[in-house]
């Protein structure tokens, strides 16, 4: 028995609506009215007999139905778009630029791109690493990751996809009946984020002072004295989540967040390229399946 497949425009409207969890900027991006993309969710909801969005305190959020529905759009609408590229005989003529901060990008992202290349095969990457300020024409750059720890401008396209969270790790020597000696342990600090243990401090309401202090240019050579044993450092809970998961690195406080988070950042919007919104979107999953693996390897 066939079941009947809702339109693609009806698709599309629920797609951008889930995507930014805002009837508003979805009617912006898709130049209709707002109505007309409440009554597109409306029409879908009753055709499937189930809600997609949970409407509170005049926001919306996905249903575990629509978390779903969602992210099956976003990979048939890629590839359609894709497809289609191809089809007029025109397929994308360079590659994706990205641009990411170090850290981020060689102990996350890179570790996860085959996944990426195997899901899009048709969307070359090209990666490279900077943080800051991103000078998108200069760099003929299309995307960048970034924390948002810096003004990126008005005329800046950005969207989140995941929010910082960190706490001090040590090597399993270190750790003194499940707790660190700050104190006598030597606290490693990186120059990119000076503030790192004061704001740990404040967060989880803990006094740290040690007579014993490295400093580091950046920061993942931090993290990788605390790998070699040198001392205690404030890690990003991304960064680590493989040392976490093998028992190499512990992190005895847990993760907290910092009020930062993780944005894609674009001089245009998104949805002109669809390469962006498939890149967007894949790093939203990879972010939240992040989030559950570390939830479950500290909960151990």
């Amino acid at each position: 028995m066939s079941i009947r497949i809702p339109s693609l425009n009806a698709l599309r409207v629920f797609e951008a609506a889930a995507r930014h969890l805002s009837l508003i900027r979805a009617s912006e991006e898709l130049f209709v009215t707002q109505g007309a993309v409440s009554r597109q969710i409306k029409q879908l909801e009753e055709s499937l007999g189930v809600l997609l969005f949970e409407r509170r305190n005049r926001a919306i959020f996905l249903t575990r139905e629509g978390e779903l529905l969602k992210n099956t759009c976003q990979d048939m609408l890629a590839q359609l778009a894709i497809t289609l590229q191809k089809l007029k005989g025109n397929p994308y003529d360079r590659p994706l630029v990205v641009s990411c901060e170090p850290t981020i990008a060689m102990r996350w992202l890179i570790p996860r791109l085959s996944d990426f290349h195997t899901r899009y095969p048709a969307i070359q990457l090209h990666l490279f690493t900077a943080g800051g300020v991103v000078d998108f024409k200069g760099g003929h750059i299309d995307l960048a990751i970034r924390r948002n720890d810096f003004n990126w401008g008005k005329d800046c396209y950005s969207e989140e996809i995941g929010q910082e969270k960190v706490g001090p790790v040590c090597v399993p020597e270190q750790r003194q009946d499940g707790q660190i000696n700050f104190e006598q342990s030597r606290l490693l600090h990186t120059r990119t984020r000076p503030d790192a243990w004061a704001r740990w401090g404040v967060l989880a309401q803990q006094g740290v002072t040690s007579r014993h202090n490295s400093y580091f240019e950046h920061f993942y050579l931090s993290l990788q004295a605390a790998m070699a044993g040198l001392g205690v450092a404030i890690a990003s809970a991304y960064m680590i989540e493989e040392e976490l998961k093998n028992g190499r690195l512990l992190a005895p406080y847990g993760l907290v967040a910092d009020g930062s988070s993780y944005v894609v950042l674009s001089a245009e919007p998104f949805a002109q390229d669809e390469r962006r919104l498939v890149f967007l979107d894949w790093l939203r999953q990879e972010f939240q399946k992040s989030d559950e693996m570390l939830g479950r390897l500290l909960a151990a």
